[in-house]
């Protein structure tokens, strides 16, 4: 399988890139660790997860997802096979929060541990901190990578503005974040497109953009309010079961038709042919669900499928 770079960084990537916010949520440690077996299985080698994943679920208090992977990786080896993505800033507890030096310092410690690991192979902020000027957070950051627990470093969830001001900050010495994770994908744009893509494509971030699927709604799952009903993610689709939705939908059917393919699949591939995109972070709970997720690499769309995603979409 052809790797992509991650932005400028030592790290290359399979082209998808699995969300571990489905571990210890929707999926358990045994289905988890099925998961995990069959996506490298494949050839894929991508990991993102999250020191706060999954704290929303009753009865956890996060870290969850990072244990999880943790066990895994005792279990089967070959840590140098795999790129684990982790994040640090969202609130994990009291005075658990953001990206201050002092934290960080603290954070690190505790997702090493639970990923039984030495290093982690790019380390994000989860989301900007208004609260700590960003050379504080970059020289943390440096001190992690000199220290050897941190490869190369990424941020999700920022302004263009504050991206460019960290991304210019590197320029004089400190880290630079190789990478960003917004949300994106064909109901997801407006966020993203724009200042924050240009600025991705002329300074070489990857993005590695996450909800791809939009909690499934891509999929072709949920065509009213009573496909919600009994599914753990169906209150945040409804959002989508609109007229721009589910031309989206109509579109990704129309496509995938065409391909003989899923539109979930298609979906996949939109964003795998966006130039600023190095791999769409998606999440699968049983094996069937990441076999479909997988073949949407084998999805290539020509110029009329493109425009007539990006019509419904826009």
């Amino acid at each position: 399988m052809e790797k992509r770079q991650l932005g400028a960084s030592s790290l290359t990537v399979a082209p998808i890139a699995f969300g571990g916010n489905v571990f210890g949520w929707t999926a358990d440690e045994a289905m988890s660790f099925k998961i995990l077996d069959a996506f490298v299985g494949a050839g894929f080698d991508f990991i993102d997860t999250a020191d706060v994943y999954s704290r929303w679920n009753e009865g956890n208090e996060g870290g969850e997802s990072e244990t999880i992977i943790g066990n895994w990786l005792a279990s089967r080896g070959g840590r140098d096979k795999v790129v684990i993505a982790t994040k640090v800033g969202m609130e994990m507890g009291p005075d658990k929060v953001g990206l201050s030096p002092k934290y960080m310092a603290e954070a690190v410690e505790a997702s090493l541990k639970r990923l039984q690991t030495d290093y982690i192979d790019l380390y994000q902020s989860h989301k900007d901190d208004p609260d700590t000027p960003v050379e504080a957070t970059l020289e943390a950051y440096a001190r992690l990578i000199e220290q050897g627990k941190v490869r190369e470093i990424g941020a999700s969830n920022f302004t263009a503005e504050r991206l460019g001001e960290a991304l210019a900050l590197s320029q004089k010495g400190l880290p630079r974040y190789q990478s960003l994770q917004p949300k994106y994908s064909l109901v997801e744009r407006d966020s993203f497109e724009g200042a924050l893509e240009d600025l991705c494509l002329a300074e070489n971030v990857g993005v590695i953009g996450y909800f791809s699927l939009a909690s499934g709604f891509l999929t072709g799952k949920y065509r009213s309010k009573a496909d919600m009903a009994g599914r753990t993610r169906g209150s945040r689709v409804e959002k989508y079961l609109n007229a721009k939705g589910l031309g989206v939908v109509a579109a990704l059917d129309a496509v995938a038709d065409k391909h003989s393919a899923k539109p979930g699949q298609v979906a996949m591939a939109w964003l795998l042919a966006r130039p600023s995109v190095c791999a769409p972070i998606a999440s699968a709970t049983n094996l069937a669900q990441l076999d479909e997720l997988l073949k949407s690499v084998d999805v290539v769309l020509d110029a009329d499928d493109s425009a007539r995603l990006d019509a419904a979409s826009a």
